[in-house]
Order: C-alpha cells, then sequence, then structure tokens
C-alpha cells in the first residue's frame, strides 16, 4: 500500500519521459562472467550486471550532476548532491522496495556485488530498515532477470531519474562491412522533465552507454 500510494503520487506530480538506448555490453558480460567465477573460486561474491551498471551509473552522474540531484517539495530548488547513493528496485514477496547502496563512487565492484546481495536478501526476508531505503540520489529497476524489453519506470521522488535494465539478447550490428552478433542490453532512462531536458538526457545515456561498452573507460 506504502509503494502505491508513493508510486501514484509520484506519476500524478512529475512530469516523465523515458528515453530507450542499447548498450552494448558483449565484452563487458564476457568480463564479467570470468570475473565472477574468479571471485566464488576464491570465497568472493557473485557478480551479477547490477554493480557494473551501478557504477557505470555513478561515473556518468559525476559527469552529469543534474542527474545526481533531487528537487525541493516547492519545485523551486534543486538540491544537487556532492555524495552518490543508488537505489536499486526489489521484487518481494512482500511488493516493490528500494534499498540503497551507499557511496557508490568510493566502493568497487566486488563491494558492491557483496552489498547489492546482502539487502536484496533483507529486502526478500522482510528484514530491512528504514534507513536502508532512505537517501538515494538516483534508482536503477532491473528486470534482466525476468525478460522483456523496454519499459518506463517510475521516478523515484524526489529523485530526478530512474534507469530501467531489461534482458540482454544477441542481435546482428553492422561493422561497416557485415553484420555480426552482439550482446545488446535495452536501457530505459525516465526522467523528470522540469530538471532535465531531452538533450541533457541524451548525452548521459550516450556516455552511460559508452561506459557499459567499455568498462577502462570506468578508471579515466
Amino acid at each position: 500500500r506504502l509503494s502505491a500510494a508513493h508510486l501514484h503520487r509520484a506519476w500524478l506530480n512529475v512530469p516523465h519521459v523515458t528515453q530507450p538506448a542499447d548498450a552494448d555490453i558483449t565484452e563487458l558480460e564476457a568480463f564479467r562472467k570470468q570475473q565472477s567465477e574468479a571471485s566464488v573460486a576464491a570465497g568472493g561474491p557473485k557478480l551479477t550486471l547490477l554493480p557494473f551498471v551501478m557504477k557505470a551509473c555513478a561515473a556518468a552522474l559525476k559527469q552529469y550532476p543534474e542527474f545526481n540531484a533531487a528537487l525541493a517539495p516547492d519545485g523551486e530548488q534543486l538540491i544537487l548532491k556532492k555524495y552518490c547513493h543508488i537505489g536499486f528496485a526489489a521484487d518481494t514477496p512482500h511488493g516493490l522496495v528500494v534499498p540503497v547502496v551507499r557511496d557508490v563512487w568510493h566502493k568497487g565492484i566486488a563491494e558492491l556485488a557483496a552489498e547489492c546481495a546482502a539487502l536484496a536478501a533483507k529486502a526478500r526476508e522482510g528484514r530491512l530498515k528504514p534507513d536502508e531505503m532512505k537517501g538515494g540520489c538516483f534508482s536503477i529497476s532491473s528486470l534482466g532477470g525476468i525478460g522483456g524489453g523496454y519499459f518506463t519506470p517510475i521516478v523515484n521522488a524526489p529523485e530526478v531519474a530512474i534507469l530501467g535494465v531489461s534482458k540482454a539478447e544477441i542481435k546482428p550490428v553492422w561493422d561497416g562491412k557485415t553484420f555480426v552478433p552482439r550482446l545488446l542490453c535495452p536501457l530505459s532512462l525516465s526522467y523528470d522533465h522540469r530538471v532535465i531536458d531531452g538533450a541533457y538526457a541524451a548525452r548521459f545515456i550516450v556516455h552511460l552507454t559508452a561506459l557499459l561498452a567499455d568498462i577502462r573507460r570506468l578508471t579515466l
């Protein structure tokens, strides 16, 4: 009931725009599988796609700070944040909840993976504390484990944007000479049009897809 009321308010009060894009995660997925196997073998966490997307989003938020913001209740002031807490939507038997991972700028992939797994487990068991669902700067809604294509995720106000991640599929991509199989991940970026205009959003998602296509950019 709480989630329904919050989402209804957000849908009524936030002028949503959703921008879709495909991220080529061919190399990222190969690297993820290799590193996940090594991590598990060493007693570490399984590396899913989520922490990689979270880290890429954190880098993009630093580059485009209006996404890392909150709109004040009066709708007149924009609060730019100097920290990066990212929430991820978790589907549980008790309904939709959004645990928040704090200080993403300062954490590595393995640390993010372990924290996401721990928070998701607590969410499924109904053990999340209120403080673990507060203070987010940006949210990710990942449906990759279920399937489907693009969708319109609802902005988790007072945040100003949310990224939807759908199931990646192998598709033919023209490389200038021939079609080659590439793993493409559908992304759906919803944003508050009172704060962010289309050109700024387009630059954000182009930057994000470039980071996911070559995660070496995260070191720059």
